[in-house]
Formats: C-alpha cells, sequence, structure tokens
C-alpha cells in the first residue's frame, strides 16, 4: 500500500517536472518561431523593419508565438507522457 502513494507522489513530481522544463522551452520557441512569422507577414505586406530590427512589430508576434508555446508545449508532452505504451 506504501509504494502506491510512492509511486502517486514520484508521478506528480515527474509531471510538474516535465511540465515546468517544457514550459520554459516552449515559451522561447514559440517566440523564435513568432518571429519568423513576423518576418514573413512583414515581407508579405511590404513592411521595411528600421536598422537592426528583424521585423515590423516583432514583438507581438514574439508574445503570442511564446505565450502559445509555452501552453501547448507542456501539454502536448504531458499528454503524450500520461499514454501507455501498447507493449505494456
Amino acid at each position: 500500500m506504501g509504494s502506491a502513494e510512492v509511486d502517486g507522489g514520484s508521478r506528480a513530481a515527474r509531471n510538474f517536472g516535465v511540465g515546468c522544463m517544457t514550459a520554459f522551452a516552449g515559451f522561447f520557441s514559440g517566440g523564435m518561431v513568432g518571429v519568423y512569422v513576423a518576418k514573413v507577414m512583414g515581407s508579405a505586406r511590404g513592411c521595411k523593419p528600421p536598422e537592426g530590427l528583424p521585423a515590423c512589430n516583432w514583438w507581438v508576434y514574439a508574445a503570442i508565438g511564446a505565450v502559445f508555446g509555452a501552453i501547448t508545449l507542456p501539454i502536448l508532452a504531458l499528454t503524450r507522457l500520461g499514454q501507455s505504451r501498447p507493449d505494456q
């Protein structure tokens, strides 16, 4: 009986660690993808960014991408982690 409680606690700790690490990674990777989208959208609209900046309004796209990545990557990782393997 004691092992089931420890197993549940270790699973919660594992999920917490995976969620935190993937949220961190998703935040930055989503932000980079957002800046790329800003660059593509700026080129499509014919916007010329100021000297030294990657794109016009890049901060808006970076913020949206960062939030989207910080939410979706942990959900994807934890969903995949919770699935049982077919060989078990």
